[in-house]
């Protein structure tokens, strides 16, 4: 009879792709964090030149060269971080940076402070590294931001690793820069490290983004092309730490997937070097979209703050899960925030990545219910 490991058997399934799966063909589908854009058409032709021009081979475990030059020039420019190409590592999506992040420095039995409520991939990759998840609630009267107080009150001398998310899936916060600046100073004085995960950095509506990098030399900084660039099937990613936790970081990911694709490689590399047009389009859109499901809920009577950065709504409801089971009953998938954490109790994420039009359905749909 199989039996499966105790780290396979101590994660579950997502339950996000849980609600994708029992989706109706005739539902309109909230739960997933995926732009419904198409990748811009100039990143898509870079890839079909490439294609054409045979550059299907392996790359450098750390990926190409050029594009390792324009991410170090991203960094020094967006998030003032002085990052020689060197210590860059282009990874498959920013899931596998962060899996090979917590492999690369977790022990058994280490903490890992992950915040509650937040994205559900961060517990799964402390349980495969056979750490031990402590969640940092969040409050929901500081919008669900991470400060050094909530930190303070979780470290302990077991505490070896914290990892930040700003702004937030699934709550859509965006961290002010004291608290940014704090959490550094809390990570150099106990000697933990900051894992970063910045993939909705320019998904920001209200506020501003800062980089944990920029005050430590503990941190290591995630980021992906999916969210800014509508280049989720890429699954490209990048990270950088200093150059020993870099080396360390190399060893986990060549053995695990040996170079990221190369032909999305060149999307990446085409995605930073050419017209950025784009990006604010598409942040525009969501911006429109938000300010629609906001007013839209609030007149249903489900009260909540507009989110300041990525595209998610997440309201308190009641009963999260008849709220939800309800919704599914009349077409709109939207996720349980139970999912994301014990703080996430009594909230639902729904995702605004949809399109203006089904966001509008969705809106009618959901104002069929009792609450």
């Amino acid at each position: 009879m199989f039996q499966p490991t105790r780290r396979c058997e101590s994660i579950r399934l997502s339950e996000i792709r849980k609600m994708f799966d029992i989706t109706a063909e005739d539902a309109i589908n909230l739960s997933l964090g995926e732009p419904d854009f198409d990748t811009p058409l100039h990143i898509r032709e870079a890839v079909k030149k490439a294609l054409d021009d045979g550059f299907t081979h392996y790359t450098a475990n750390k990926g190409i060269l050029e594009l390792r030059e324009a991410i170090s020039c991203k960094f020094k420019e967006e998030n003032k971080l002085d990052v020689d190409p060197e210590s860059i590592l282009v990874t498959v999506g920013a899931s596998q940076a962060l899996y090979i992040s917590l492999q690369a420095l977790v022990n058994r039995g280490d903490e890992v402070l992950i915040p509650d409520p937040g994205f559900l991939s961060y517990d799964a990759f402390v349980k495969l590294a056979e750490g031990k998840m402590v969640p940092v609630s969040l409050k929901e009267e500081n919008e669900f931001r991470m400060t050094q107080e909530d930190v303070l009150d979780k470290i302990t001398d077991k505490t070896k690793a914290l990892i930040l998310n700003s702004p937030s899936n699934p709550t859509g916060a965006v961290m002010q820069k004291e608290d940014i600046k704090g959490i550094a100073e809390i990570a150099d004085d106990h000697g933990i490290y900051l894992i970063s995960d910045e993939v909705y950095e320019h998904i920001i509506y209200d506020g501003k983004h800062y980089s944990p990098g920029r005050y430590t030399e503990n941190a290591i900084t995630i980021n992906a092309f999916s969210k800014t660039y509508a280049m989720t099937g890429f699954r490209i990613g990048y990270m950088t730490a200093k150059p020993e936790i870099a080396e360390e970081l190399l060893k986990v990911h060549q053995y695990n997937v040996a170079c990221a694709s190369s032909l999305s490689q060149i999307a990446g590399l085409e995605a930073l070097t050419g017209p950025q047009e784009c990006v604010g389009e598409m942040v525009a859109e969501f911006k429109r979209r938000r300010d629609l499901v906001v007013k839209r809920l609030n007149e249903m009577g489900i009260p909540f703050k507009a989110p300041k950065g990525a595209f998610y709504a997440f309201p308190r409801v009641q009963n999260s899960q008849e709220f939800v089971d309800k919704a599914v009953e009349n077409g709109v998938i939207i996720v349980n925030g139970s999912s994301f954490g014990k703080c996430g109790e009594n909230h639902f994420r729904l995702s605004y990545a949809a399109s203006y039009e089904k966001l509008e359905e969705a809106m009618d749909r959901l104002e069929t219910i009792e609450i």
